[in-house]
């Protein structure tokens, strides 16, 4: 089975860091763009970050210079390395990987917390 997988989640306080990851299997990943989003809620889903096959990324304006995402290949994971958090932070995190003519891969979500 095709599947996303996440996990780093958890509680932080403001001014901390998380690490999340989302590893993928029955799949080719290295291949595709693959993507955080995240949903707070009474919020809308929001694209949080992006890299492509070839390593380019892409930040939403509210994490740049704080949130960085990477992939290992090897791993067939992405990461997410999230710093300087704070309560606009909080939402479900969730994994998502582009398939050219749909649909796309989702992970099951992990939440993050910051709060004092």
């Amino acid at each position: 089975q095709v599947q996303l997988v996440e996990s780093g989640g958890g509680l932080v306080q403001p001014g901390g860091s998380l690490r999340l990851s989302c590893a993928a299997s029955g799949i080719i990943s290295r291949i595709y763009t693959m993507n955080w989003y995240r949903q707070a809620p009474g919020k809308q889903r929001e694209l949080v970050a992006g890299i492509t096959s070839g390593g380019w990324t892409n930040y939403a304006d509210s994490v740049k210079g704080r949130f960085t995402i990477s992939r290992d290949n090897a791993k067939s994971t992405v990461y997410l390395q999230m710093n300087s958090l704070n309560s606009e932070d909080t939402a479900v995190y969730v994994c998502n990987l582009v398939v050219p003519l749909g649909p796309d891969l989702w992970g099951q979500g992990t939440q993050v917390t910051v709060s004092s």
